[in-house]
């Protein structure tokens, strides 16, 4: 009787141990498995955050360079630009000389035929009524800083002088051109063709009204007074 049951106390401990072993197989097993997949999650956390980095530092570098082409292209606008100033600045001053050098042409074919001096300035339209001389009279008289309301008293007060001839000459006292000045070659100050150009004795003689009479309607106030001005 002792004998069946020790039989079957280690037929009890061996399913026993058996069963054990099989179930911390099992165990060992799952934990394996727990392991690798715990390890290939961290692989493809550790590769995601490489291309993450990947990816950010590919961003970096398009930013980069497309701050370095904006920065170029800055540059090469902004030379550009220089160049164009500097380019129309060379042909604003070669059409200056080349005005000049035309004006002095003229003034010289001017002198040599005793023709006037053509004005090569603007007639604004407020002067516009005007022709000839006067129109020229007109728009230095505004450069001058005159208001439009002093033109008749100028226009007056010239056509008792000279009538707006710039070749107008009193023989008696010398006075010449368009003002009547008198020497002539006082309007040389102005400049060297004012024996023929008209702009050139308008201009000493509003000078001229402006020092001594304040404006042309005081001018002619005092030549209507005393007969000259």
């Amino acid at each position: 009787m002792k004998r069946l049951w020790s039989r079957l106390g280690v037929r009890a401990l061996s399913v026993g141990l058996l069963a054990s072993g099989l179930g911390g197989g099992v165990y060992l097993g799952q934990n394996r498995d727990i392991q690798q997949q715990s390890a290939e999650a961290q692989l493809v956390v550790q590769a995601d955050a490489e291309e993450i980095q990947l990816l950010k530092e590919r961003a970096a570098d398009h930013a980069a360079a497309r701050a370095f082409r904006t920065q170029a292209e800055g540059a090469a606008a902004e030379k550009a630009a220089t160049e164009a100033k500097a380019a129309a600045g060379k042909a604003k001053k070669l059409e200056a000389a080349v005005i000049a050098e035309k004006k002095e042409e003229a003034a010289k074919k001017a002198a040599a035929s005793g023709a006037a001096v053509p004005y090569t300035g603007e007639i604004p339209t407020s002067c516009n009524e005007y022709s000839g001389s006067r129109a020229i009279g007109c728009a230095l008289m505004l450069d001058a800083g005159f208001a439009i309301d002093q033109f008749p008293c100028l226009d007056k007060l010239w056509k008792k002088e000279s009538g707006w001839n710039y070749k107008a000459t009193n023989r008696s006292s010398g006075a010449y051109g368009i003002p009547q000045a008198l020497p002539g070659s006082k309007m040389a100050s102005i400049a060297s063709d004012w024996k023929t150009n008209p702009a050139t004795q308008i201009k000493w003689g509003l000078g001229y009204i402006e020092g001594r009479y304040d404006s042309p309607c005081g001018a002619w106030t005092h030549s209507e007074n005393t007969g000259w001005y």
